[in-house]
């Protein structure tokens, strides 16, 4: 699976972005997409989700602020992030998968580039 995040960038707290993520090697209909990210010193976290089916589900810190979208004809997971905060600055990256009850986990998946969001105070 090929996967290539982009549309990073830096803004003030409270500024708007929109990531997208495109996804090669996989039935991309098929998986659930999550978004991840890195901030600086921490571990990796899961941050958003979508299934198959168009459900989503979000980590609390971004929950009313991010939503997530997919286009299955690109094979494209997009993340809209609004209302960012200096604690959103990290690398963000996606992953698919199959089964919607490992999306959460972090461990034991091929990562590809990240996209760097740099939200400043």
């Amino acid at each position: 699976v090929q996967l290539q995040a982009s549309g990073g960038g830096l803004v003030q707290s409270g500024g708007s972005l929109t990531l997208s993520c495109v996804v090669s090697g996989i039935a991309f209909s098929s998986n659930v997409m999550t978004w991840y990210r890195q901030a600086p010193g921490k571990q990796r976290e899961w941050v958003a989700m979508i299934t198959s089916g168009g459900s989503t589900n979000f980590v609390d810190a971004v929950k009313g602020r991010f939503t997530v979208s997919r286009d299955n004809a690109k094979s494209t997971v997009y993340l809209q992030m609004n209302n960012l905060k200096p604690e959103d600055t990290a690398v963000y990256y996606c992953n698919a998968d199959l089964n919607p009850l490992r999306a959460r986990f972090v461990g034991g998946r091929s990562w590809g580039q990240g996209t760097l969001v740099t939200v400043s105070s």
